[in-house]
């Protein structure tokens, strides 16, 4: 069972300084300490709440992911491998996996975490978006409404499946890319007003791309690429 999910911000590790600086800034929040063996890990500290994002140092390119809290690594492990999910890495406590489509995710054991952090600035960060190949698209979304257990629900486009997760910090959207590879992941945040969160993440170096029907595309100092949607920072729902 899903007790947690926290997004990862992925970023170039010559980056990490920059998009530490962008996220924590536009989050209201700290960072912790740097984990891992190389120092590639750091969590971003709400004032009040507890902790869903992070931010890891990549190798190459950038992107987002999501690590799972469960009650029991192995047996969640086991249930994920056979709905069709790939080990790429099992350290015992945790993995790192990736679905049928190749996309990495982890499963991490859950330590708590229940209270979400408070919306900031009339936004948060509250999903993270699979971009999904065409092809690839009806066998992610059964995987991953299997795996979380979170009932699938059409979007407000076509293209789009919301996965419904009560009491969850962050919430995955999958969308159906019109042509080219998938296996992308980006994150988006539910603003208010985001026309206002535009101009206030660009005075933090961000910069426009595009404008979507009820999104904006922008891209962070480190080069990442993300949204700010038009939906409600309470409910994660569209204006009426």
């Amino acid at each position: 069972m899903v007790r947690w999910i926290v997004a990862f911000v992925d970023r170039p590790r010559d980056r990490f300084a920059a998009g530490a600086a962008f996220w924590t800034a536009v989050t209201g929040t700290r960072l912790s300490a740097p984990r891992g063996d190389d120092g590639e890990w750091a969590t971003l500290l709400p004032e009040d709440g507890d902790a869903c994002v992070k931010l890891q140092a990549v190798r190459d390119g950038g992107g987002a992911h999501v690590d799972l809290e469960v009650d029991d690594v192995r047996a969640e492990l086991a249930r994920a491998v056979a709905l069709g999910a790939a080990v790429a890495a099992d350290h015992g406590g945790w993995a790192g996996l990736r679905s049928p489509e190749g996309r990495a995710f982890c499963l991490t054991p859950w330590e708590g975490a229940a209270r979400r952090p408070p919306v900031v600035a009339a936004t948060r960060l509250d999903q993270v978006c699979l971009d999904i190949a065409p092809g690839a698209y009806d066998e992610e979304v059964a995987f991953w409404a299997a795996l979380t257990g979170w009932p699938p629900l059409s979007g407000s486009l076509p293209e789009f499946t919301v996965l419904r997760s009560p009491g969850m910090p962050v919430r995955l959207l999958l969308q159906r890319l019109g042509d080219g590879p998938g296996r992308t992941a980006h994150l988006d945040l539910a603003c208010a007003d985001p026309e206002a969160a535009r101009v206030r993440h660009e005075r933090h170096g961000a910069a426009f791309v595009a404008r979507g029907r009820h999104w904006i595309v922008m891209r962070d100092p480190a080069g990442g690429i993300y949204c700010l949607t038009g939906r409600d920072p309470e409910t994660g729902s569209l204006p009426g």
